[in-house]
């Protein structure tokens, strides 16, 4: 039996699944003006795996810089839902 794909979508949803509190806590501690780093994160991730010959490995980091570069999306959607008050805003952040 051949495992990979199996311990590919482990990963995949194991990196979903922790990246939607990072995001809620990114935006509230820093704003949703943090997704450069997201975005950098996210194509730097994406290019790695481009070089690396092990599967799992080029998998991992494929599925890390999707999930990265679809948190800049979310960090703005996240802005958005803190403004219609279904998350809390940070009070002691500047507007």
């Amino acid at each position: 039996m051949y495992w990979t794909g199996i311990i590919i979508g482990a990963i995949a949803f194991l990196l979903i699944g922790l990246f939607h509190p990072v995001v809620i806590k990114c935006e509230y501690y820093c704003g949703s003006g943090i997704w450069p780093v997201f975005l950098i994160a996210g194509l730097i991730c994406c290019a790695a795996s481009l070089f690396v010959a092990n599967i799992l490995f080029g998998a991992t980091l494929a599925i890390l810089g999707f999930t990265l570069l679809w948190s800049v999306l979310e960090l703005k959607h996240q802005a958005e839902r803190v403004k219609k008050g279904w998350f809390p805003a940070n009070p002691k952040r500047k507007k």
